[in-house]
């Protein structure tokens, strides 16, 4: 504090509004350690998890089996809370960014692989769901700087999907609830489909996008500065 006057300090005098970008630069630089954040880590640390309790025993215990969906369905539901936490309550920090995608690929990957390696779930479709979700994230890194992909409708039901069929096959069903779960897993496995390729169309046009808009500003720029310069001309004569 100088003690003078806002306008002799050169300022407006005028409060910082709440939630606008100074208000939001004090949140995201806050402390690491907010609820969304703690989330995230939460769901990291429940891989590691989830896997001991998967295989236990051979992974053929239904009882340990049951402890392994108790921690995937705990880290799924923390998956809907974080990111709707940081955007709702301005928690959005750079750790965030990249921990709750990897936490999230993190879990459904572990699972993936570790059926697949019990022989409950064929590792095309292990294949399938991987290859889909780590091209999507390349993706979405090659068009960043151009924008960013918004999440669809179909990829939340893709979510859904993926993470409904993975728990009823982390459970040791039988029965009609066996039939149910591999229809549900093809179900999932359309949507990642589909909805894979509708990322990369949207990549595609967004980063064309992007790039004319580019070249329009490199053409504009030229342009601009030669006419600021005739203007500065004509006012000195």
């Amino acid at each position: 504090m100088t003690g003078a006057p806002a306008s002799a300090a050169g300022g407006s005098g005028a409060k910082p509004v709440r939630g606008g970008k100074l208000g939001t630069a004090a949140v995201n630089q806050a402390s690491l350690w907010n609820i969304a954040n703690l989330l995230t880590m939460l769901r990291l640390v429940l891989v590691p998890g989830f896997v001991l309790l998967l295989l236990h025993n051979g992974g053929y215990d239904p009882v340990w089996r049951s402890f392994a969906w108790a921690a995937f369905a705990i880290a799924m539901i923390t998956d809907l809370f974080d990111g709707h936490l940081a955007r709702t309550y301005n928690l959005v920090t750079d750790f965030g960014k990249i921990a709750d995608p990897i936490a999230d690929k993190a879990i459904m990957g572990a699972a993936l692989v570790c059926l697949s390696y019990l022989g409950d779930l064929p590792w095309w479709v292990t294949g399938v769901i991987l290859f889909r979700e780590l091209g999507i994230t390349l993706m979405r890194f090659w068009v960043i700087r151009h924008a960013v992909i918004p999440a669809s409708r179909g990829g939340k039901m893709k979510t859904l999907a993926q993470g409904t069929a993975v728990g009823m096959y982390v459970l040791a069903l039988t029965g009609p609830l066996a039939t149910l779960r591999f229809w549900v897993m093809a179900v999932a496995v359309v949507l990642t489909v589909v909805t894979g390729l509708d990322y990369v169309r949207q990549a595609v046009v967004l980063r064309r996008k992007g790039l004319a808009a580019e070249r329009a500003a490199a053409v504009a720029g030229p342009v601009q500065g030669a006419t600021g310069s005739r203007d500065s001309a004509e006012a000195e004569r």
